[in-house]
């Protein structure tokens, strides 16, 4: 069993024609609860600030505009994501079986990706090419 989680979330967008990652938050779930916890609350966090009340007192008059029909819209996909049983399910036991869980959404500019993966394979997966290396 896999009992302990790294979860990053991260944006990434495009700077001086390359691709640049900014950090969003990283944790060190101790169980795979709370490894789903944080996913879920980091995608609800995000968004949030991609899509305040316009009515919201933090956010200056005329700030907010719509976006196009065409645009995706990320927080929509976010909030799904959290609120669907099933992928979270789908999720926990990707990661109960050891294997790394990327969530990635985009838009025209940005794209936000949750990460998870299991603290024990990745300590199996840094043994591993010590294991094969011939003898001799």
């Amino acid at each position: 069993m896999h009992d302990e989680f790294l979860c990053h979330v991260t944006a990434y967008g495009v700077c001086d024609g390359r691709r640049i990652g900014v950090p969003l938050g990283t944790y060190r779930a101790p169980t795979l609860a709370l490894a789903l916890w944080w996913l879920r609350d980091r995608a609800s966090w995000m968004a949030e600030r991609l899509d305040p009340q316009p009515d919201d007192g933090h956010v200056p008059r005329g700030a907010l505009v719509p976006v196009a029909d065409t645009v995706r819209d990320v927080p929509a996909l976010l909030r799904a994501w959290c609120a669907d049983p099933d992928r979270q399910e789908q999720v926990g036991d990707e990661l109960a079986g050891g294997r790394l869980v990327r969530i990635a959404v985009s838009d025209d500019t940005t794209e936000y990706e949750l990460l998870a993966e299991s603290v024990d394979a990745l300590r199996m997966q840094r043994t591993l090419p010590a294991l094969v290396l011939p003898v001799g």
